[in-house]
């Protein structure tokens, strides 16, 4: 009978659906193993071949850990707010809710179509008032303890799609989503203190198996450094303009100082400032750009000096330059820098065009050649009384110094800033407050939450930049739930991070509408064991969700500090070509193609195979074509199946060896190396030109996590009894690894002429026979003279003839 896949897998798809294999069990008393991938956002364009990629790997990993006698949640959802589903939908005239039933629809109809052991009782959707509801509690509890705030602050501002972008939505200086102009403006904006929670996202990675990469972006992202604060007077004023430093013990290098184009003391001073004109004009052209144009490394460096004001440099009373400069930031520091030109390259590049002075103060070379000095380590040099120390001596003496003149003081400084957390769009969850003249922001009592998403006929954004709820005037206005006296809703709404950061918590009790989840749920299944997904997302996505976690860890809802025990990442597959898969590059393969043309079990066998899990690598289709004839070798050892119930003395060795192999293989993401075994113990069947039932058994669970609809097929034809998914995973026997037989090769000259195979405690002396004897070494030493013969055991048998 031929290999047919289409009617093979519906079949068994049917047969998992109807008698819910995959189902979650409630039996608490069995091991748990939570495995969780990046749930996708549902696109109208569906699936690409890269989305099955990391789906397949956690899925044979949950098959796997199934067959071991793990209670496993697989689950799957979708992350369904957010900009792509509404600018969709703005553009055709459609509701988001329908484009996003629509692309759920289509999404997980592709997903069911290749086999995926996801318990699917156990859905979620971000969209659904059910599940945002407890989205929008989350965010009451933080505003409750004061880690949601109003703050107004410059924005990424997308001119297309009229709405605020954090800085990781901002990228090359385009929103991420639509390709806009992103401009700066003005707005006011709930925030999230995730700075508050900097330390603890930092210290307890040592507490979880992430791979190094993944704790080095969070690290980098968070970016903690200890420094000082120190403050530059401004010459004949009160005021001073403070500036922290890692390296105080360059103080005595700072030549001119660089503020911010919005800082404060601009304002204060216009009266007084010499060529207020000339600012203005560069303030203008600054709020122009986004942070990323504003901090990019090699962009020509900008600036005007500020004439009128100068600052003191406080550790040798010289009056010193102020500029403005797009470089520097209001929202990062303190808004003012300063400039060590001998030993930083920004600041280098920004007194060679300018003309400002460079005062070399750690020893390194003539400051006046072509480059600054890096100063890592050295000696202080012109600067007073800590002249001659090494740098880490001289920033202690420094840092002492200044604290015992009043003139700075130690501080922590991080890199992050609080998450901008409102956009004014309508596709996402509204936050549960409403605004009182005489009370202030009120919360929405808890037992009115959710606070639905009203229907609207017009959900395009406004052209004054407010969300197209603000429109909605028997929606906004309401009773202040505190006073009773009028009150207005909240109009942005929250950023489609919200959802994601928490839909983990979600899966293990997903119909709970007492609670975000019930205690005995939350503390058998959190936390979760392994959470894969893409390198992209390990910085952003997986630090907003151990922020929420903590918190909620914080208040008593969840028993463990963070949410993932293990975190991998996975590369992506590029198209033929070497690209990244996208429309407008042409090289997108759809999996339902290769579904259609070669079966899932081809696709999914691919993926695995294709390369390193952890690598990008490209598509060929080629390589689909052989994982499909290697599975049609499969399907044929039905034709050469006898029975026994115990392996062969031939096989046996070869198939503990090829168990232990892929067992290993499967927990650490070597899934092509797993296949190869199974390829190779497939050529030993078909070498023999036999397999017994129980050899055949063996293989069928080996393969089933990578490819389990043929697998179940050929188990069922070939009568081994019950199914194959209520199997046991097959153990090793380490006393069976050593084989009885070995082949060594032989050697006349150095050069390989035979084979040969041998018993592991055969004497010398019946190798040498065997190996004189070979057909391929005879004729190269008869009629020669053997002048050596080396053995090395179980290896090589050399002859060297003359």
């Amino acid at each position: 009978m031929e290999y047919n896949p289409k009617t093979i897998e519906k079949k068994w798809q049917d047969i998992w659906d109807e008698k819910e294999i995959f189902k979650t069990s409630d039996d608490k008393t069995k091991p748990k193993f939570y495995a969780l991938i990046e749930f996708p956002y549902p696109s109208g364009q569906g699936l690409h071949v890269g989305h099955p990629r990391p789906y397949t790997a956690l899925d044979v990993v949950s098959r796997k850990r199934r067959f071991q006698g793990y209670n496993v949640l697989y689950p799957m959802g979708w992350d369904a707010f957010g900009l792509p589903t509404e600018n969709f939908a703005i553009q055709h005239k459609i509701h988001p809710k329908v484009v996003t039933e629509n692309n759920v629809a289509k999404f997980k109809k592709q997903l069911k179509s290749i086999g995926f052991s996801f318990d699917w009782s156990k859905e979620i959707n971000t969209t659904d008032p059910a599940y945002y509801k407890w989205t929008q509690w989350i965010f009451l509890q933080m505003f409750k303890k004061g880690l949601a705030y109003k703050k107004e602050m410059p924005i990424n501002w997308c001119t297309s799609c009229k709405v605020g972008l954090a800085n990781e939505e901002v990228v090359n200086g385009s929103c991420e989503r639509c390709g806009g102009e992103v401009v700066r403006k003005v707005k006011n904006q709930w925030m999230l203190k995730i700075t508050e929670y900097a330390d603890r996202l930092i210290n307890d990675l040592d507490t979880v198996d992430y791979i190094d990469r993944i704790k080095t972006q969070q690290i980098n992202w968070i970016g903690r450094s200890e420094g000082m604060e120190v403050d530059f007077q401004i010459a004949g004023k009160e005021d001073s303009l403070k500036v922290f430093t890692t390296r105080p013990d360059t103080l005595f290098g700072a030549t001119y100082m660089v503020i911010a184009a919005e800082h404060p003391l601009i304002e204060k001073y216009n009266d007084i400032i010499e060529n207020m004109d000339e600012v203005r004009e560069y303030q203008e052209m600054a709020t122009k750009k986004s942070d990323f144009e504003r901090t990019e490394l090699n962009k020509e460096k900008t600036g005007v000096e500020i004439k009128g004001l100068k600052a003191i440099n406080p550790v040798n009373n010289k009056e010193i330059s102020i500029w403005i400069s797009d470089y520097v930031l209001m929202g990062y520091g303190t808004g003012a820098i300063m400039s060590v030109p001998a030993h930083d390259s920004r600041d280098w590049e920004f007194a060679k065009k300018f003309e400002l002075p460079i005062v070399e103060v750690v020893k390194g070379g003539d400051v006046k050649k072509e480059a600054y000095t890096d100063t890592e380590t050295g000696i202080l040099v012109n600067s007073d009384f800590i002249n001659g120390l090494e740098v880490k001596d001289a920033i202690g003496k420094m840092s002492n110094w200044l604290e015992e003149k009043g003139l700075g003081k130690r501080k922590v400084n991080y890199k992050l800033r609080d998450w901008v957390f409102s956009r004014q769009r309508y596709w996402g969850e509204p936050i549960p407050l409403v605004h009182c003249e005489k009370c202030g922001w009120v919360p929405v009592p808890e037992e009115e939450l959710p606070v639905m998403l009203p229907e609207v006929e017009n959900y395009e954004p406004t052209h004054n930049g407010e969300s197209p709820l603000a429109n909605m005037e028997e929606w906004v206005n309401v009773s202040c739930p505190k006073c009773g006296g009028n009150a207005t809703r909240e109009t942005d709404t929250m950023p489609q991070w919200a959802g994601s950061s928490w839909y983990f918590l979600r899966y293990i009790d997903p119909y709970n509408d007492k609670e975000i989840a019930s205690k005995e749920e939350i503390d058998y299944w959190l936390p979760v064991d392994w959470y894969n997904g893409g390198m992209e997302h390990t910085t952003l996505h997986l630090l907003y969700s151990r922020f929420w976690h903590k918190f909620l860890y914080d208040i008593g809802v969840v028993s463990s500090k963070e949410p993932y025990n293990k975190r991998t990442a996975h590369g992506m597959i590029l198209g033929g070509n070497n690209e990244k898969m996208s429309k407008s590059r042409g090289n997108v393969v759809n999996p339902d193609d290769i579904v259609n043309e070669y079966g899932a079990d081809t696709l999914r066998t691919y993926e695995m195979f294709i390369g390193d899990f952890e690598k990008s690598v490209p598509w060929s289709e080629n390589g689909v074509k052989g994982c499909r004839r290697f599975l049609e070798r499969v399907w044929r050892l039905q034709d050469i199946v006898v029975d026994g119930n115990s392996y062969s003395d031939k096989l046996e060795a070869s198939i503990h060896k090829t168990i232990k192999k892929v067992t290993e293989d499967y927990e650490t993401l070597k899934f092509n190396t797993a296949i190869a075994a199974l390829m190779s113990l497939l050529n030993e069947f078909n070498d023999i030109g036999k397999i017994n039932k129980e050899e055949l058994r063996t293989y069928l669970i080996l393969l089933n996590p990578v490819a389990p609809h043929i697998t179940e097929e050929v188990w069922e034809k070939s009568g081994l009894g019950d199914t194959l998914h209520e199997s046991i995973w097959p153990k090793w026997d380490k006393n069976k690894l050593v084989e009885d037989v070995v082949e060594i090769a032989i050697q006349v000259n150095g050069k390989v002429r035979g084979r040969e195979k041998i018993a592991i405690d055969e004497s010398k002396e019946s190798i040498r026979d065997k190996v004189v004897q070979n057909e391929g070494v005879k004729k190269f030493i008869e009629d020669k003279e053997i002048v050596k013969e080396i053995y090395i055991p179980g290896k090589i048998y050399n002859i060297v003839v003359k």
